[in-house]
């Protein structure tokens, strides 16, 4: 949101939950991440591009499902500790009633071509999510050639020299905190 946007006031408790809710309910597997920016930059404009990137980075760097660490966040920046407590409920009820019934009827028709087919197909389209969400989030967040080159390394790291994402992560932001530094300042830290 810009300065002269106002940003709206802090959601009820029962708004929050009930958005968290829906989202819980409608997002699929990796496709989350495009719920939530669209719930939570566009819907509700509860944040800005920048925070959701910011709260995203954290929840990716930190153990557990991102779509719970991200309810926490979000939870917790609007409406503290019961904020974040309603939130993460909200998100993870749905998916834990689903997923019960879903093991059951896995059980019962898992080896079925049509149920593999109709698997396959929910796969492919949250893939085709994440890769709006990267194109939407780039698009608003990389600014420069380096920043780019910061985002090649790190896939390349990961995908071809199987190195561990936490190592990856803490390596691309000592080098991004380097990279940014405020520079031409003067001994007393002001600009020349």
């Amino acid at each position: 949101m810009s300065d002269a946007e106002a940003a709206p006031p802090p959601p009820s408790l029962g708004k929050l939950f009930w958005v968290f809710l829906v989202m819980g309910a409608t997002s699929l597997g990796g496709g989350v991440v495009a719920y939530l920016r669209t719930g939570l930059v566009v819907r509700q404009r509860w944040l800005d591009d920048l925070t959701f990137v910011e709260l995203l980075s954290i929840s990716q760097t930190l153990p557990g499902l991102n779509a719970t660490n991200m309810s926490i966040l979000v939870g917790d920046r609007l409406r503290g500790g019961m904020g974040a407590l309603v939130a993460t409920l909200g998100m993870c009820l749905p998916g834990a009633i689903l997923m019960t019934g879903a093991a059951f009827a896995y059980g019962i028709g898992g080896d079925d071509p049509w149920s593999k087919a109709f698997l396959h197909g929910i796969a492919a389209g949250a893939v085709g999510l994440i890769v709006v969400v990267m194109v939407q989030l780039g698009a608003k967040v990389l600014k420069t050639p380096a920043d780019y080159l910061f985002v090649a390394a790190t896939a390349a790291a990961v995908a071809f020299f199987k190195v561990s994402v936490p190592i990856v992560l803490l390596a691309a932001g000592a080098i991004a905190i380097w990279w940014h530094r405020p520079r031409d300042r003067d001994s007393k830290g002001d600009p020349k």
